[in-house]
């Protein structure tokens, strides 16, 4: 058994804050956790430390495509566009380019403070769109990434089965994507063995969209696993304007009525949503599963957060596209898209309480119920924490929530020193410590790709 103690000057528990505290580890969880001591000898000594953020959303392969859709069309351009940009990316990636993208992408979450990742993935099969002769072939890839990078995966392949609602056949865009319930299934006990050799990883399912799946597709898929349910869901005016004419009913409106939406769920986006939707989410206690930075690129709109967490709602936020990896950049723009909205300020705090801390607070504990993870830093769960420089400027002489509101609104990704996954620093100075090689890996791939 591995252990090892370190100390810190702060450091956010379940609880709260606390002074300098001693935690001790074995084979990267934590074993204990004191409080109000001074550092032994041999303790590692650090500033203030805090849970690692999940990424409770992600898209891996999109990262390869950052910045490659932001050329105006002929007309005016919107997510629909947006999509055929990456249907054409899509279509080139083999397993190995994959993986090299997805480890990029996993080392520039860990280094803005995000220690797990939702990988919600739905390119399954080959260019021509045929099954691989292991079905889980590109989800090998991303437990590939994951393991070489470090990061903790949660790891949600998408059922996808149809290009709208009514059970509308696939267009030839969606063909490595597809599946029939059968097929999935297989993909899934193939997963199983592959993820168990994974530290802390968990299986969930993801139907793609109400427009992806039939009523009954959906009810099958979402019981092949006991983990995270998560899908995309009112991210588009159209999305909502096509499921009325189809059901007759909005689609979080109809999700909460058909399919038993509880903690196990993670609704994605969730952007267009009337009073009674809002309402009935947060009873659920499903997550809203909110991707600012992505919202805002592809023109979603803006996720009714105040009404939200009135009703008790419970939120976590994700990458998305990749376009732009920064955990603290999805929360301060999450904050920022309800000033502007509402034209105040502090809208996700509580009455006298901190923005920066009930951003991350909500956050660790909301993607840590959608991702099907441990919440926080506490006896028995892993060792997955960010310390930050206290001598940033905008965190010098400041303790408690008053880092936070410097981390998240002032400092941003500067302010992070450390990151540590299972006790093992994955993150020195601000910088991965494999971000060299693969980086350079990518650099080549990437030059392949796009020449």
């Amino acid at each position: 058994m591995t252990r090892k103690s370190l100390h810190f000057t702060q450091m956010l528990q379940p609880g709260g804050w606390a002074d300098n505290v001693r935690i001790g580890l074995a084979d990267g969880l934590i074993a204990s956790v004191e409080s109000g001591v001074s550092a032994a000898a041999a303790d590692e000594r650090h500033g203030a430390a805090l849970p690692g953020l999940p990424n409770l959303h992600s898209h891996a392969f999109q990262r390869g495509m950052a910045g490659l859709a932001e050329v105006r069309g002929p007309s005016d351009d919107s997510f629909w566009t947006w999509r055929e940009t990456m249907y054409r990316f899509v279509e080139r990636l083999t397993p190995d380019d994959l993986q090299v993208i997805a480890a990029l992408a996993y080392v520039e979450m860990l280094e803005s403070g995000f220690t797990r990742v939702g990988e919600f993935h739905y390119l399954h099969h080959d260019r021509d769109g045929r099954a691989f002769a292991d079905p889980a072939e590109m989800s090998g890839a991303i437990v590939a990434a994951a393991g070489e990078s470090g990061i903790a995966l949660t790891h949600l392949p998408v059922f996808y089965a149809h290009s709208g609602f009514g059970g509308l056949a696939p267009g030839e865009g969606q063909r490595r994507f597809i599946h029939d319930v059968s097929g999935f299934a297989a993909m899934l006990e193939r997963l199983r063995p592959l993820l168990a050799g994974l530290p802390d990883a968990v299986l969930g399912v993801a139907p793609h969209s109400l427009r992806a799946v039939t009523p009954d597709e959906l009810a099958a898929v979402a019981g092949l696993v006991d983990g995270p349910v998560h899908i995309h869901i009112a991210e588009q005016v159209k999305e909502v304007a096509d499921c009325l004419a189809w059901s007759g009913a909005r689609p979080v409106e109809w999700l909460l009525a058909h399919a038993p939406v509880d903690r196990r769920w993670c609704l994605v986006h969730a952007t267009h949503l009337v009073d009674a939707e809002v309402r009935g989410l947060a009873a659920s206690g499903a997550v809203a599963g909110l991707c600012p930075i992505t919202e805002a690129n592809l023109g979603d709109g803006l996720f009714p957060s105040a009404a939200f967490l009135a009703a008790g709602g419970v939120f976590g936020v994700g990458s998305d596209s990749n376009v732009l990896i920064d955990a603290t950049e999805e929360l301060r723009l999450l904050e920022y898209g309800q000033r502007l909205a509402g034209r105040a300020r502090n809208v996700m705090a509580p009455a006298g309480g901190s923005t920066g801390g009930a951003l991350w607070r909500g956050a660790v504990a909301g993607g840590a119920r959608a991702l099907g993870a441990v919440e926080g830093l506490a006896v028995g769960a892993p060792a997955d924490f960010v310390t930050l420089d206290l001598a940033h400027p905008s965190l010098v002489g400041r303790s408690g929530d008053a880092l936070l509101d410097g981390l998240v609104f002032a400092a941003g990704r500067g302010g992070i020193d450390g990151v540590w996954r299972r006790g093992r620093r994955l993150v020195e100075k601000g910088r991965h410590v494999e971000r060299e090689r693969i980086a350079a890996r990518y650099r080549r791939v990437l030059a392949g790709l796009l020449g």
